[in-house]
């Protein structure tokens, strides 16, 4: 069964396939600019409701976490797939949800606080729900990087991160989930978004739990929607030797033996980011570690990870930790 968190799914948003909108009662009602894959961020553009709060800044480089306040009626909708881990659980409300395989039938289940869903689904699917009751219907999301998933999977499990996925999980209850979100969600709402090192903690253990509980053998899914691991270590490689020199995509595809379009495609379906954003994201995090282990200057660093202009490497800086480098080394 394809989950609800799937459908209610940290990066971009990649629109790569037109679909013709349907007719609403048993079809799906969604924009024909849906699609097939999308990213945490990108996924709420296609849901209604509203967001709450989100998780951002240095604290949250482990996990994405939003918090929405939905419309009480959803009719159906096509909901694009997303490469990270997903749990999607109920805080507020409660309500019929109904969840389908494209041209499946529907699936219902009954969810009020504390229900969760759970997913790693590579395919878009379809889904409705209906709220009852007074009160508002919330739910968190939450996403569990790829990097720290294949980490646990890989001490854990002693198996490449693709060749394991998880259950589906629609409506369920487990008490250690509730507790750590419980947690995470006092984290993000606190001042200053939380500490860092706590927030870290909880993400680890809340994917060891995933991984002890829920983990499924997936030998076929790295195949066929993903880079092999070892294509992906060396992309990575390639791009962490080369920071201070501009991102060549031309040049990192043909390092691992791939067409550009093919790498590019199995790259964003392997770590959720295509390579040019993961090649940025890179950049930031050696700079966050320059800035915190040396004395070097902010331009210096700012060149060392490929950026001449400062400005350029504040306003880049800004953007993906929510700081300017220099309030960043300030602590």
């Amino acid at each position: 069964m394809i989950s609800i968190s799937s459908v209610l799914h940290f990066y971009e948003v990649g629109i790569h396939n037109v679909r013709e909108a349907i007719l609403a009662s048993n079809e799906p009602s969604s924009p024909p600019s849906t699609p097939e894959r999308t990213s945490p961020i990108g996924l709420e553009s296609y849901i209604s409701g509203t967001t709450l709060i989100s998780g951002d800044g240095p604290a949250w480089k482990d996990v994405f976490v939003q918090v929405f306040s939905r419309h009480r009626v959803q009719h159906p909708f096509l909901v694009p797939a997303v490469a990270e881990p997903l749990i999607v659980w109920v805080m507020s409300g409660s309500a019929t949800v109904e969840e389908r395989d494209l041209g499946g039938d529907w699936a219902v289940n009954r969810v009020s606080v504390g229900d969760f869903f759970l997913t790693r689904s590579p395919a878009p699917y379809e889904m409705r729900w209906q709220a009852d009751g007074d009160q508002a219907f919330q739910v968190m999301h939450l996403y569990v990087s790829v990097p720290l998933f294949e980490k646990v999977v890989r001490e854990m499990l002693e198996k490449a991160g693709g060749n394991v996925t998880l259950k589906d999980i629609s409506g369920g209850r487990d008490t250690t989930i509730s507790h750590i979100l419980n947690l995470l969600h006092g984290e993000l709402v606190a001042e200053n978004s939380g500490s860092a090192l706590f927030v870290e903690g909880l993400a680890q253990s809340l994917a060891v739990h995933l991984v002890r509980h829920y983990a499924v053998a997936d030998t076929e899914a790295r195949a066929r929607n993903a880079l092999p691991g070892s294509k992906l270590r060396r992309a990575i490689a390639f791009m962490a030797a080369r920071l201070d020199q501009p991102f060549d995509l031309h040049s990192l595809a043909h390092a691992v033996g791939m067409s550009e379009f093919h790498f590019s495609r199995l790259f964003k379906k392997a770590t959720g980011l295509s390579p040019s954003l993961y090649f940025i994201r890179q950049r930031v995090a050696k700079a966050q570690q320059l800035l915190q282990e040396t004395d070097t200057s902010i331009i210096e660093i700012g060149m060392t990870v490929g950026y001449s202009s400062p400005s350029h490497f504040a306003q880049i800086f800004r953007r993906e930790t929510g700081l300017s480098p220099t309030d960043y080394r300030r602590g």
